[in-house]
Order: C-alpha cells, then sequence, then structure tokens
C-alpha cells in the first residue's frame, strides 16, 4: 500500500511517516520503480506500535528503544519495563509540576478581586517568584 493508505490504516499522519523514516525511527519504506513508497504489513505493525507509544506519551528515543526491544526475540522484560517505569517517574514528575502551577494561580485567582482597581495579585506573583511561592505556601 502507499503512504497515504498506510497514513489511514495506522492513523499516523504520511508527514509522520516520513519523519519517522528520516530520523531513522522506522526503516525506510520500500519503493516502486517510480518512487513511490510502499508499505507491508510489518510496516503497519510497527507504525500502530509507534502511534500507541507517542500516545502514552513515550519520547522518540523511548520509543527507538522499545521497537529495538520489541523486535529483539532474546530480549529481557526486565529492560522494556525499565522504560516503562522511567516514563512513569517522568510522568509523576511532571503532574507534579502542573499541579504545583495550578494550586498556585487557583490562590492568585481567588484573591485577585477581578475589579476596577489597577492592584492585582496575579500580576504581582508574576513579577516576584517570592510572591509566587509565598501565595503557594500561604494557600
Amino acid at each position: 500500500m502507499n503512504i497515504g493508505q498506510a497514513a489511514n490504516a495506522t492513523g499516523v499522519t504520511a508527514k509522520m511517516i516520513r519523519y519517522y523514516e528520516s530520523i531513522g525511527l522506522i526503516k525506510e519504506s520500500s519503493r516502486t520503480d517510480s518512487g513511490y513508497r510502499t508499505y507491508g504489513s510489518k510496516d503497519l505493525h510497527t507504525l500502530r506500535f509507534v502511534k500507541r507509544a507517542r500516545t502514552l506519551g513515550f519520547s522518540i528515543e523511548q520509543i527507538r528503544d522499545l521497537l529495538s526491544l520489541w523486535q529483539d526475540p532474546s530480549r529481557a522484560s526486565k529492560d522494556v519495563k525499565a522504560v516503562a517505569k522511567a516514563h512513569v517517574a517522568d510522568l509523576d514528575r511532571r503532574i507534579a509540576e502542573l499541579t504545583e502551577m495550578r494550586d498556585t494561580l487557583t490562590h492568585l485567582v481567588k484573591n485577585c478581586a477581578g475589579d476596577h482597581r489597577p492592584d492585582c495579585p496575579i500580576l504581582i506573583g508574576l513579577e516576584n517568584e517570592e510572591s509566587t511561592v509565598s501565595a503557594h505556601c500561604a494557600h
């Protein structure tokens, strides 16, 4: 099948398929005599794997590692688990950062009168890191 059909079958855009090939994440497709890319069922399976991994937030390098492990029948599951555990730890860190940001902003919004006066705790919090930290800690 051609790149458009592969894109439709996998949910990975043709642009992303070309990008994944250009960075060596997936192998370059076979070409017809006229130079068009062609994809088989194994290629589609790999593209679906990559799409699912991207949906779960894995980085390109993590996906590269996972693909290598997936394609290695002698892999150790502990190696796969290590990649997934590292990703979970990163997600937990990012969730904690986002939660802290949300809590700080919620506190600042609650303390802003939102009226015609010029004073605004939100702008003060953005202007001064200490104000943001203090506002969050006082919450």
